[in-house]
């Protein structure tokens, strides 16, 4: 398996000015770095590129950054849904040109957006309508699609494995994946076990996020029970930590953390290995 990071434990955009910050990740025994990216992130993918290929170092594309809440490919209005697609196809193309090996996240419609109003089975549909479209974009590009189910509070969409694995069967596009967020999760499963065997083969990346956005320890999540069903399944895809840095003003509180859960990104990084690797281990049976 291979461990990563979000930008998020560290700062809050993207620059140029910002290359160290891979040095430093790989320096932490870091395998990859996930970037955040959206209208109000400018930088040169170049720079990036070269400085992660260097490193040996993979990179990750979400949109973090600002996204229009009109650009929605879940809405049940079209314009929004063709400036969702335009939108997310511009992403796919900055991620390509940086080489990164995914873009994931809550694609399938906008996170906060929480309608009561739907109809189910019509929003699916015009959704997984969108997914294999980007899909196909993203596969033309080299670069892989993941999907990520996130709480009632985030979405109203896809909030367990298995409503994010209809999407998934819906689309039908093999370049497909699905990201597991243990934080999201806590709200909305019971099982781990059955929620890693309900991705199955679709599972590309797990977040292991403490229930409070915190280091992985000590909080409610089931740790043993998730990674005992990865090593069930042949999980060797990517670990990547998750959290938002407290120490940044208003960074975090913008982004629903009330807690000064990750003061200190590089601490982050090595208490959430230090307390990992030794459970992947035990599940694994390696040594």
């Amino acid at each position: 398996m291979q461990y990563g990071a979000h930008m998020y434990l560290w700062i809050d955009r993207w620059s140029d000015d910002q290359l160290g910050l891979l040095d430093r990740a790989r320096e932490l025994g870091l395998g990859y770095v996930e970037i955040a990216v959206g209208d109000d992130v400018e930088f040169a993918p170049g720079l990036t590129r070269e400085r992660a290929e260097a490193l040996g170092l993979d990179l990750l594309v979400s949109p973090g950054g600002l996204w229009p809440v009109e650009c929605d490919i879940s809405s049940p209005d079209p314009e929004d849904r063709r400036r969702g697609l335009a939108w997310h196809r511009a992403a796919l193309d900055l991620a390509a040109d940086l080489g990164a090996a995914a873009y994931a996240g809550a694609i399938y419609g906008h996170p906060g957006v929480v309608r009561t109003d739907r109809r189910p089975e019509e929003c699916y549909a015009r959704t997984a309508e969108g997914l294999a479209e980007l899909a196909d974009h993203a596969d033309a590009r080299g670069v892989q699609l993941v999907v990520e189910p996130m709480s009632r509070f985030r979405t109203h969409i896809a909030n367990t494995p298995a409503q994010i694995m209809r999407l998934v069967r819906m689309a039908g596009h093999p370049n497909l994946g699905v990201a597991l967020d243990t934080y999201h999760a806590v709200t909305e499963v019971r099982d781990y076990g059955e929620a890693v065997r309900a991705c199955g083969d679709r599972l590309w990346v797990v977040h292991p996020c403490e229930n409070d956005r915190g280091v992985p320890g000590g909080g409610l999540v089931q740790w043993d029970a998730l990674f005992s069903a990865l090593a069930e399944v042949g999980f060797d895809g990517r670990i990547g930590l998750e959290s938002y840095n407290t120490s940044l003003g208003d960074f975090a509180l913008r982004r629903g953390i009330f807690g000064d859960v990750c003061p200190d990104g590089d601490a982050f990084v090595r208490q959430a290995l230090a307390f990992l690797m030794p459970v992947a281990q035990r599940a694994y049976g390696s040594p």
